[in-house]
């Protein structure tokens, strides 16, 4: 019987010898906690705790077929049989609850961050500082061995199949575009031998696995990339791969070293399904759409046009492990929705930490956050209802607790209320959505317009403070000057943007405040097709697949307005964003004209506008605004107040990060599932 609400996301797909009991796939992503046998408990409880959510079928973290492979030194890799056991740990405790689960291999080629990288021609990625090797021919034939061996110790693993990466600018997708394949034997030149190392591949871990066994082949539709491959060598390889004895097509999309987004916040919903349905209706094989899939309506609507045959999504099983069994259950409003924002993962991933999530810090923490149901219920006052205080009250809550929750504003949200409001980063919206329904599931107690007093909070058992922070007025000549506001009244929209503005601070705050002043809100609504043709334009996406790699010129409309981003620290603005995001910020300002200065100091400000020293060269900015953006102070009034009856303070009221929601909601959920034992 189909379901009520989303028929096609739950709808079985047989392969014949076994059948995946929906359409959601977990995608493949590197969680830190594949790099150490010591961990691997961890990481089945991370993966159990998403099959027990409801999952079709779970895609695992890379794993390299040999130590030539391995992204760091030392990584993950499945090579020999003595890591077999660790692995079994995983898959049974999958299959415990109900799963299944298959083990993507992946070699890194290129972008191998060691001496020893192995790529189909010497040439240096980009992003690693490591030239590689040219593999030669009998290293080509080893290396399709070693994948099929991983193959067959993923079979005796207890997996129900593998995905081959071929995809994102890895050594697979290496072989198969002609920017990085200059070889001049049967593995390059003509598309036919660029695919072959792949179809060898395929056609390898075939014969030795048998027909009962599951193999995803992760294409690369969309390289991003110059002298990427056509759509057509796209068409022509997935052709191939699906005579070698692929069951799935997994779509790719951008290699690691684009310049084109593709997963981050800026990115619409389901931005890139275009390309897949293209390579959906050229193939008999089911195919799975990727990239910016975060709510079951998105992956209903793809299905439903058609764009493909299943949904794959990896970061919102990082933000809510039971996103599958809640849109099952018809309460997709209680899901905790991924934003995009790549800082707890990505950014994570990339300096070599463990990953987790901004809007769920349990995620790859499961054995260490525990929220169990107290035995001692409290009475707690909550006061302020921003990131931490959300995450704090409702944590709690579910755990038994009594919690009343102040908030002197008319809604709940505190910084969230200013983030939502910067274009590319709606998705906000939805954290607020999410924490409203926990609010009315859990019981707390909400009230709204009430700066609470010490009068109010007598009675309870505990207080946490979370009164969050307030803007650091910088001290310059002029500062109470009529062209000075603060981001806070620009962006809640008490005070509109001039023509000519000048934003002192270039972090996160002053990147997002030039993005608000650029004016893009209406145009950039979430989800809709004119923002995807947009997002595509700007980005130099070719929609019309007929370009190598699909890139083509970009067109952005400089804006008419005259903005410039400062800040006091010499070099560029923006070496302080998201390591994953922070490019895609300063990209996108900069071909929107914005004009940034660092190594400025500020003089004064006047009638005349913003006064400057850059390089011992003294001028005016000739600005009608000078918006700042020099970083927050704690609130810690109230906290000062009640010192002596030992109130907890967490969030920005603890230490005012700059916006740093990741580490006050972390704070809140901590406290909360701890709170009985912990100390002030």
């Amino acid at each position: 019987m189909a379901h009520a609400k989303y028929p096609k996301l739950f709808e079985p797909l047989n392969l014949g010898f076994t059948s995946l009991k929906n359409r959601f796939i977990m995608g493949s992503m590197h969680t830190g906690l594949e790099d150490s046998e010591k961990n691997f408990s961890k990481l089945a409880a991370f993966y159990g705790e998403r099959a027990e959510g409801g999952v079709g079928l779970i895609v695992t973290g890379g794993f390299s077929p040999n130590r030539t492979g391995w992204f760091l030194p030392f990584s993950s890799k499945l090579s020999s049989h003595s890591e077999v056991a660790r692995h079994q740990i995983l898959t049974s405790r999958v299959h415990a609850a109900g799963g299944k689960m298959a083990l993507q291999i992946l070699h890194a080629g290129r972008y191998s961050i060691h001496p020893f990288a192995a790529a189909p021609s010497a040439l240096k990625a980009p992003i690693s500082p490591f030239k590689p090797w040219a593999m030669s021919h009998s290293k080509v034939l080893s290396t399709i061995s070693d994948f099929a061996r991983t193959a067959v110790l993923a079979q005796e693993a207890g997996y129900d199949g593998v995905e081959v990466m071929g995809s994102e600018g890895y050594l697979v997708n290496e072989f198969v575009a002609p920017k990085t394949n200059l070889r001049k034997d049967e593995f390059g030149g003509s598309i036919e031998n660029r695919s072959r190392f792949a179809t060898d591949i395929i056609k390898k871990i075939r014969s030795r696995v048998g027909s009962n066994f599951i193999i995803i082949y992760r294409i690369s539709i969309l390289d991003l990339v110059e002298k990427g491959s056509t759509f057509e060598e796209v068409l022509f390889l997935a052709k191939e791969i699906e005579k070698a004895g692929a069951n799935i097509l997994s779509t790719g999309i951008g290699w690691h070293e684009a310049r084109v987004p593709t997963i981050a916040t800026d990115v619409p919903r389901g931005a890139f399904t275009w390309a897949t349905r293209a390579l959906h209706e050229h193939t008999s094989l089911p195919v799975i759409a990727a990239n910016r899939i975060n709510t079951p309506e998105v992956g209903e609507s793809i299905l439903a046009r058609g764009d493909a045959d299943l949904i794959s999504m990896a970061r919102p099983y990082l933000a809510d492990p039971h996103f599958v069994s809640k849109a099952f259950a018809a309460k997709a409003d209680e899901i905790n929705t991924c934003i995009a924002c790549n800082q707890g993962c990505l950014d994570h991933i990339f300096k070599r930490k463990r990953a987790t999530c901004l809007v769920n810090p349990r995620a790859c923490f499961e054995t260490e956050i525990i929220v169990n149901t107290t035995s001692t219920p409290q009475k707690i006052a909550v006061v302020g209802a921003g990131p931490a205080g959300l995450a704090f009250s409702v944590t709690a809550a579910s755990r038994g607790h009594s919690v009343t929750l102040f908030e002197s504003a008319s809604e709940i949200g505190g910084q969230f209320n200013l983030a939502k409001k910067i274009p590319g980063k709606e998705e906000f919206f939805e954290t607020l959505r999410y924490y409203r329904k926990q609010i009315e599931i859990h019981g707390v107690k909400l009230m709204l317009g009430i700066r609470a007093s010490r009068a109010d909070l007598k009675g309870f058992d505990k207080i946490v403070i979370a009164t969050g922070i307030k803007p650091r007025i910088p001290q310059i000549l002029g500062i109470d000057h009529k062209k000075v506001v603060s981001y806070v009244d620009l962006i809640s929209g008490r005070v509109k943007a001039e023509k000519k503005v000048a934003i002192i601070g270039a972090g996160g705050i002053g990147f997002d405040t030039a993005k608000f002043i650029l004016g893009l809100s209406e145009k950039h609504s979430v989800g809709d097709a004119e923002k995807i043709n947009e997002f595509c334009k700007t980005w130099g996406v070719d929609q019309s697949l007929k370009t190598p790699g699909g890139l083509q010129n970009k067109i952005s409309e400089k804006s008419d307005q005259k903005i410039y981003l400062l800040q006091r620290k010499p070099g560029h603005p923006g070496k302080s964003l998201g390591k994953t995001t922070g490019w895609i910020h300063r990209t996108f300002l900069k071909d929107h004209g914005v004009q940034m200065m660092g190594g400025v100091e500020y003089l004064k400000i006047d009638d005349l506008g913003l006064h400057i020293k850059q390089n011992e060269k003294v001028s005016v900015l000739e600005v009608d605004q000078v918006v700042t953006c020099a970083g927050q102070e704690p609130l810690k009034d109230l906290y000062q107040e009640l010192i002596e009856e030992k109130p907890y303070i967490i969030g920005g009221a603890f230490e005012a990060f700059e916006l740093d929601a990741k580490a006050a909601i972390k704070q809140g959920v901590v406290l909360a599932s701890t709170i009985e034992t912990a100390t002030s």
